[in-house]
């Protein structure tokens, strides 16, 4: 798992409960006129306290649905592969193949259950 997202109807105010909770550092994200999301706001979120410390850095945006959940993300070497391999399995892939400046691209994809899960493929090399 290298990412989580949670869904928020306030994510300011959530992200106050995370802060004093667990000292994670929550910052809301700047995003320039290249926003792959449009206009949605985002925070980001660091469960680390160095990059030798366990743990998964995540994010937090406004809740886009009432039944939106946590989403986990895992690393793969390609979204496209994964994507298919997914659907061939019995997942449903919900949001396609979304390319993220400077860092890769990602899909979600609801299991054969009904749990959304998204893969990420970093554009680092």
């Amino acid at each position: 798992m290298v990412h989580f997202e949670i869904p928020a109807n306030n994510p300011e105010k959530l992200a106050g409960f995370y802060k004093e909770l667990f000292g994670w550092k929550v910052e809301k994200m700047q995003m320039g006129t290249n926003n792959p999301t449009g206009e949605m706001e985002y925070w980001t979120i660091e469960t680390k306290t160095s990059q030798d410390s366990t743990g998964t850095n995540g994010g937090m945006m406004k809740r886009m649905d009432p039944k939106q959940q946590v989403t986990n993300y895992v690393l793969v070497e390609s979204v496209d592969e994964y994507s298919k391999k997914a659907e061939k399995l019995g997942a449903k892939i919900i949001v396609s193949k979304t390319p993220i400046p400077n860092m890769g691209a990602f899909a979600v994809a609801l299991d054969p259950e009904g749990n959304p899960f998204g893969i990420f493929e970093s554009s680092a090399t």
